[in-house]
C-alpha cells in the first residue's frame, strides 16, 4: 500500500467504454493517485494507453494484479464476481459498476450527491448503481428533499450505448445499410444473449434485458429495488417502463412523481438548481428543455419540463436527460473514489 494521501489505482476493463471514460475523467478531473495499473481480458492485454501523459501496458487481469492497490475500480461485467473479491483479499477497495454486489445487503449502493454516508460501512466493496437508476434520482433526490415521494412512474429513453459498442455500431451499421437500400440483420438488441433481435433505426424496442416473472424486465427492476435501497426507503412505489432508443449516447427519462405534501413547481426548479450534479433546463417559451445530444459528454444530470399534474394535487411531471457513460457508471464511480481520498477512506 502507497503511504502518500495519493491511492494505488487499478482500473479493470480498461480498453471497453466505462474504462476509457475513466482514464479521460481522470485527466479532466486531475485525479490524484500515485501508481496506475491498467487491466483487462488476455485479448487485450499489451495494448497501449495514453493517461495524463504517459504510456501505459495493459495487463491481463489476475487475483494477483490487485497486490499493492488501494482503490480498484471496476467497469463492469460478470468478472466482477471473480476478481472483486480477490482484490478485496489483497487489501484494495473496489468500486464496481456491474449488478453483482448491488443488492448484497453487507454492500453500500452509492451517490456520492445522495448517500455518500453509506461509503463508510462498505467492507471492501462499493457498488456504483444502475445508469438509469442514477440519472432519475439525481432529479428527485432535491424534490424528496422538500417533501417524501409516495410514487414514481418512469419511462426512460435510453440510449444505444447503454449496450456497449456493439450497441453503437450496429445503430450506425442500420442507418448506413438503409441509406444505401441494403438489408441488414439485427444481432445485438434488445439482448445479444436473447434468440430473437430487432432493429433500432428508426425504431424503439420495449425492452432492455430479459424478462422476469412478473412481466417487467431485469433492468426495470433494477430501478425499484436500488431507488429503495439507496433512498432507504421500501415504501415508495415505483413503476418503471424501459426503452431502447436509437440514440447514440445519453439516456431521457420522463418522470411522474406524487409527493407527500403539495410542492409548488418554482420550490422544485429552485431546488433541482442548487442541487450539486443537477442543471435546471427549463424555459418552454424558449423551447428548452434537456436532450441527449446537450448533455453527452457532460457531467450534470438536466432537469426540466416540470410541470403539475393535470389531475392529481400532488403529482408533478418531469423530464431528464444526463450522459448514462459518465453520470451513470464512470463519472459517479470516481466520485465515490474522490470522496474517500478526501476523507482519508483507504
Amino acid at each position: 500500500m502507497t503511504t502518500s494521501r495519493n491511492p494505488n489505482i487499478a482500473i479493470l476493463g480498461a480498453t471497453g467504454a466505462v474504462g476509457q471514460e475513466f482514464i479521460r475523467l481522470i485527466e479532466e478531473r486531475n485525479f490524484p493517485f500515485h501508481q496506475l495499473k491498467l487491466l483487462a481480458s488476455a485479448r487485450s492485454a499489451g495494448k497501449k494507453l495514453m493517461v495524463c501523459g504517459k504510456e501505459y501496458t495493459v495487463e491481463e487481469a489476475r487475483p494477483e494484479s490487485f497486490e499493492g492497490i488501494d482503490i480498484a475500480l471496476f467497469a463492469g461485467g460478470s468478472i466482477s464476481k471473480v476478481l472483486a473479491p480477490e482484490a478485496v483479499k489483497r487489501g484494495a477497495v473496489v468500486i464496481d459498476n456491474s449488478s453483482s454486489f448491488r443488492m448484497d445487503p453487507l454492500v453500500p449502493l452509492v451517490v456520492p450527491e445522495i448517500n455518500p454516508e453509506d461509503i463508510a460501512w462498505h467492507h471492501g466493496i462499493i457498488a456504483n448503481p444502475n445508469c438509469s437508476t442514477i440519472i432519475m434520482l439525481m432529479a428527485l433526490k432535491p424534490i424528496y428533499d422538500i417533501s417524501r415521494i409516495k410514487r414514481i412512474i418512469v419511462s426512460t429513453y435510453q440510449a444505444v450505448s447503454g449496450a456497449g459498442k456493439d450497441g453503437i455500431d450496429e445503430l450506425l451499421n442500420e442507418c448506413e445499410a438503409y441509406s444505401q437500400g441494403k438489408e441488414y440483420t439485427p444481432k445485438i438488441l434488445p439482448s445479444a444473449s436473447l434468440p430473437k433481435h430487432y432493429p433500432i433505426a428508426f425504431n424503439v424496442i420495449p425492452q432492455i434485458d430479459v424478462f422476469r416473472e412478473n412481466d417487467y424486465t431485469k433492468e426495470e427492476m433494477k430501478m425499484v429495488n436500488e431507488t429503495h435501497k439507496i433512498f432507504h426507503d421500501d415504501s415508495i412505489a415505483i413503476t418503471p417502463t424501459a426503452v431502447r432508443v436509437p440514440v447514440l449516447r445519453s439516456h431521457a427519462e420522463s418522470i411522474y412523481i406524487e409527493t407527500e405534501e403539495v410542492v409548488s413547481v418554482e420550490s422544485i426548479k429552485k431546488a433541482v438548481d442548487a442541487f450539486p450534479g443537477t442543471c435546471l433546463v427549463d424555459n418552454p417559451a424558449e423551447m428548452k428543455y434537456p436532450m441527449p445530444l446537450d448533455t453527452s459528454n457532460k457531467n450534470d444530470v438536466a432537469v426540466g419540463r416540470i410541470r403539475r399534474d393535470l389531475t392529481v394535487e400532488n403529482g408533478i411531471n418531469l423530464w431528464v436527460s444526463g450522459d448514462q457513460i459518465r453520470k451513470g457508471a464512470a463519472l459517479n464511480a470516481l466520485q465515490i473514489a474522490e470522496y474517500m481520498i478526501s476523507n482519508s477512506m483507504f
